[in-house]
């Protein structure tokens, strides 16, 4: 009988543990898409512009050309172009990859293997994987209304949807997918990752100072500081390696789309059914190796905030809410 309370209790705790991992990491993923949305939009217009970086007369040239420009040609909203699908996108693919990292994370735990760097990476990879296959259309739909530029081909998310599946069927929907698991295993596996070593190594070192000199309100209680530190490092690593990645995946998305050509050439329908060997190596052919890294400092610049926001946040929210809900198991734990 009492195996069984225990048994049950344990399943409640599990469940409960569950929840605050997908809301805490919702709340967090919908604030940093919001804070960070103008940059995600400038990102997305560099990648796609398929003229070399040293041709003169392409549309955009910079970060502040590229954000006067679309503000004098569609207004200020133009800088939040594809937010609904955004944050439709953050709410499952956050709450799913918390849940994912903690449980698999758990598992490890569990089978013996501790809380190591290695573990922090494969649970790391793991949960993108997990949240990019909850959300992967709402991704297409947000890249697709943020690159169309003005006049729109798309007058929002519905109408957007509706477009691709007509014109690609139902499949389309998941163009670039395979491309997107590519990229976001070792981004997620390099964030967590990276976010794990660098706090347990700045809690280590306040420990280290609490020996020497007494207690403190050092970062082993988790500085918020800290932890926002951790996530700014964590984020632009991750992402500066897996930038060329995530071009090709953004070509992926935008194939065929009908867009003005004042943005430059579009890309072309074929290319969403060649493989993406094929994608680079016309990538490197045409744009050379600089074509990679078309958008990196605004997606550096966006990821290094966004990272470090959706990490500070969502531990931030499991504190509050475990404080609330007399949970006590912590971020991690």
């Amino acid at each position: 009988m009492g195996g069984a309370v225990v048994g049950e209790s344990k399943k409640q705790g599990s469940a409960r543990r569950a929840t605050l991992d997908a809301v805490a990491g919702s709340i967090a993923g919908c604030i940093s898409r919001f804070v960070v949305g103008p940059l995600d939009v400038i990102k997305i217009r560099l990648q796609v512009q398929l003229e070399a970086s040293t041709n003169t007369h392409r549309h955009y040239t910079g970060i502040t050309q590229a954000v006067r420009t679309i503000v004098r040609e569609e207004g200020i909203s133009g800088l939040w172009r594809g937010t609904v699908p955004g944050q439709l996108l953050t709410i499952p693919y956050t709450a799913v990859q918390f849940v994912t990292l903690q449980h698999t994370r758990k598992l490890a735990r569990a089978s013996g293997y501790g809380e190591t760097p290695s573990v922090a990476f494969i649970t790391g990879g793991l949960a993108g994987m997990a949240g990019t296959a909850a959300s992967y259309p709402f991704d297409l739909l947000r890249t697709t209304l943020a690159a169309q530029g003005e006049p729109r081909v798309y007058n929002g998310l519905l109408d957007a949807g509706r477009g691709i599946i007509r014109d690609h069927g139902w499949a389309g929907i998941y163009r670039g997918m395979g491309i997107t698991l590519l990229e976001i295993v070792p981004y997620s596996a390099l964030q967590f990752g990276l976010y794990d070593v660098l706090n347990r190594a700045a809690q280590n070192f306040e420990m280290a100072k609490v020996d020497k000199s007494g207690p403190t309100t050092g970062v082993s209680k988790g500085k918020p500081v800290v932890q926002f530190l951790c996530g700014l490092a964590a984020g632009v690593c991750s992402k500066v390696v897996t930038h060329p990645l995530d071009v090709v995946k953004k070509r992926y998305q935008v194939a065929g789309l009908r867009r003005s050509l004042r943005y430059g050439a579009r890309v072309s329908d074929d290319l969403a059914h060649w493989t993406a060997m094929h994608v680079a190596r016309d990538i490197a052919a045409k744009e050379g190796v600089q074509g990679f890294f078309k958008g990196v400092l605004p997606s550096v610049i966006k990821a290094a905030p966004s990272a470090a926001v959706t990490l500070a946040c969502y531990e931030w929210v499991i504190r509050s809410m475990a404080d609330t809900y007399g949970d006590d198991k912590k971020p991690g734990k």
